[in-house]
Order: C-alpha cells, then structure tokens, then sequence
C-alpha cells in the first residue's frame, strides 16, 4: 500500500542536497584518485574556482541568456493562449492553423535556424535568437491550454447552457477556469522549453559579442577550458531548474485551494 502521508518541506530540501553533496565528494575524490585529467574530466572544487574567476563573463552571458528566456516564454504564453481560445471558440480556425502549429513543433529547430538568421540578418542576432526560442516554447502552451478548454464538464456546460450564458461568459467563467491546470502544465513545459531552445539557437548561430551561455560553453570548449565550460553549464542547469520551480510554484498558488492536484498533495 502507498503511503500518503505528506513529507515535511525541510526533509524534502535536505534529501536531495544531501545525496547532491555526497555525489560531488565522490566525484572530487574519484578525479584525483585516478588523476583524470582537467581537460578530460575536471573536479568540482576546480570547477567553483573557474566559476569566481570568470564570474563577471559568466554573470553577462547569464543574463543575456536569462532575457532571451523569459521573453521568448511570454511571446510563447500570450500567441499560445490567444490561438488556443480562438481554436476553441471556432472549429473552422482550430482545423485551419492547428497543422501549422504541429509542422513548427515537429521541425528541429536546428534546421531552420539557418533561414531565421538569413531572414532577419546577421546584425540583429539576438531577435533571430528570439524567434527560435518562441518557436520551441509555444506549442506546450498552444496545446495543453487547447485541451484544457475542451475538457469542461458537459454538465456544467448545459447548466451554462440552461440559464442563457452568453459565449463570452462560458469563456470567462467555465472554460478558462477548466483550462488552468492544463495552461499550468503547459508553462511548465515551456519554461524549459524556451532556454533549450535559446541555447540550441545560439549553438546553432553563433556569437563574437555580447554572447550567452551556450557561446561560453562552446568558445571553452575550443581553448580546451573545461573548468569554464563545466562552470557555465552549471549555470545554465540552475537556471533551467530556477524557472522549473517558480513555474511550479505558480502552480501551487494557483491551484491549491481548489483543484484535485494540489489539494490532495496539501493534506
């Protein structure tokens, strides 16, 4: 039988810090154990120490990473939303732009990136890099907030129905509070969607100046500074792990007081 009981908030953030301090010792005493080499494979206190010296570099590329994020997610979130309402207000849209929104989908990123930096030119990198990220991170939003607006309760929908709700009113009052949930799950898909696709993007195009994190990984990578490559990676692991928790935090929030998944999660 499972066992429902809640866990306490402090054993849940001590466990997994634990058993993360536990892996890096042992990956600090394995490397210089066996005396891997730095450029194969470096030890964490080498690591942190590349991270202090290039922190400033380190700290610029995070941002411009950070910015391209969270811009290409609420460009994601808002076209998402507004497609998947007009898709479930009208059968005739939804068959008409909902292929084209799965073709998107389905094309890696990495084959069109090359047509978006001719398009828009090599002189406005950081839109094309833009346009890249949007692309990956909009169809969880398009798709989950579409389902969630189909899946109201036939029920309340001819109670609805019964009293003479108008459109704009089983919109507002039933079919966006019945897509919440969903619309949630799909922000925190695309959260992370949106800096997989900044970092593909970059890899793909490229930078001298003013370059995120994917740059700085790959120019360590040429110089063979693998201290400063694992450093950036870091980064960009707490990064995307940042954007996970307030995405379901967010969700927390919003559902705890009355939906199913977190209520039961609460008890």
């Amino acid at each position: 039988m499972d066992d429902d009981r809640p866990i306490p908030l402090g054993l849940r953030v001590a466990v997994p810090l634990l058993l993360g301090a536990a892996l890096l010792g042992l990956w600090e005493l394995l490397v210089r154990w066996l005396e891997v080499p730095k450029f194969v494979l470096p030890p964490p206190s080498m690591i942190a120490d590349s991270l202090l010296a290039e922190r400033a570099t380190l700290l610029v590329s995070l941002w411009i990473t950070l910015r391209i994020t969270l811009l290409a997610f609420l460009i994601a979130l808002v076209t998402g939303v507004a497609l998947a309402v007009l898709s479930a207000q009208s059968r005739l849209i939804e068959i008409s732009l909902f292929p084209y929104a799965v073709i998107l989908q389905v094309t890696p990123v990495v084959s069109i990136a090359p047509l978006i930096l001719i398009w828009v030119g090599v002189d406005h990198l950081d839109r094309a890099l833009l346009i890249l990220a949007t692309i990956v991170a909009f169809f969880p939003i398009l798709s989950n907030t579409t389902l969630g607006l189909k899946s109201v309760d036939h029920n309340l929908r001819d109670l609805f129905q019964l009293y003479g709700a108008s459109r704009r009113q089983r919109l507002l009052l039933l079919q966006m509070p019945s897509a919440l949930p969903y619309l949630l799950a799909g922000m925190k898909i695309s959260g992370g969607l949106a800096l997989i696709g900044a970092v593909v993007a970059e890899f793909v195009a490229g930078s001298g100046t003013g370059a995120g994190l994917a740059w700085r990984i790959v120019e360590s990578a040429n110089r063979l500074n693998i201290p400063g490559m694992f450093a950036a990676l870091l980064l960009l692991s707490a990064l995307g792990i940042l954007i996970f928790l307030l995405m379901a935090g967010l969700q927390t929030l919003l559902l705890r007081h009355w939906h199913e998944s977190a209520v039961r999660r609460e008890r």
